[in-house]
């Protein structure tokens, strides 16, 4: 992983055409749409753009990438504008988040990012997706235990599942029986801090290492109200 400081540099600089487009995009819909509480042109360049790329070094070269819950687009779209090789599979189960997302991706160019308006715990059935996935990940959607249950089941095996989480790491080791039971096994607890205190961070890696049983995830849930 590298210094944050460098992809704070990506961001603020490098990169800054394109995140300022997506920023105002962001803005714009929001007023519609009511996708996230952070506005300030500070905070969203920190807490939503730095935050989504610092995970960027775990996800291998042409890598083909699921997002489950993707609902503005973090850390999907600021990890594509970095890394042009990613291919995306974003999950969504809000059609207007799904609109959004159409609109972002169609004015940015990013080519390789399809979208699609449905539940996780239906598309993991899915052959077309179940297991075929280099990485898989999400940012704010669960806690980790019910979080494994949507994502590891799109993972193929020799794969990742990295999770974007807060700063406590208890999460990590809670989820240890559903990483068991899921053919997960924890890789890594990576922990940062991002500048101007914006708080800290966890990502959390977790490799595949056998297949998922067929009967998860459970659905109707099951994966929230009784967490593996």
């Amino acid at each position: 992983m590298q210094d944050v400081q460098e992809y704070e540099k990506i961001v603020l600089e490098d990169k800054r055409e394109t995140f300022e487009e997506f920023r105002k995009i962001l803005l714009e819909y929001n007023e519609k749409y009511n996708l996230t509480t952070i506005i300030q042109e500070q905070d969203v360049y920190y807490k939503h753009f730095l935050d989504s790329v610092v995970g960027e070094s775990f996800f291998t070269c042409n890598a083909r990438v699921a997002e489950i819950g993707s609902g503005a687009g973090f850390p999907s779209i600021p990890l594509k504008i970095i890394r042009p090789d990613l291919q995306l599979d974003l999950f969504e189960s809000v059609g207007k988040k799904c609109e959004f997302l159409r609109v972002v991706v169609d004015k940015l160019q990013l080519s390789n990012v399809h979208i699609y308006n449905a539940r996780a715990e239906d598309c993991a059935k899915d052959v077309k997706f179940r297991e075929k996935y280099d990485c898989v990940t999400a940012r704010a959607v669960a806690r980790m235990n019910t979080l494994c249950e949507y994502c590891l089941p799109f993972v193929k095996v020799g794969g990742k599942f990295i999770a974007y989480k807060s700063g406590d790491t208890a999460e990590a080791y809670e989820a240890e029986n559903a990483y068991k039971i899921l053919g997960g096994k924890l890789q890594e607890i990576q922990q940062y801090d991002l500048p101007k205190e914006y708080g800290a961070r966890t990502l959390i890696v977790v490799n595949k290492v056998k297949n998922t049983p067929p009967k998860y995830p459970r659905g109707q849930g099951k994966e929230r109200k009784n967490p593996l």
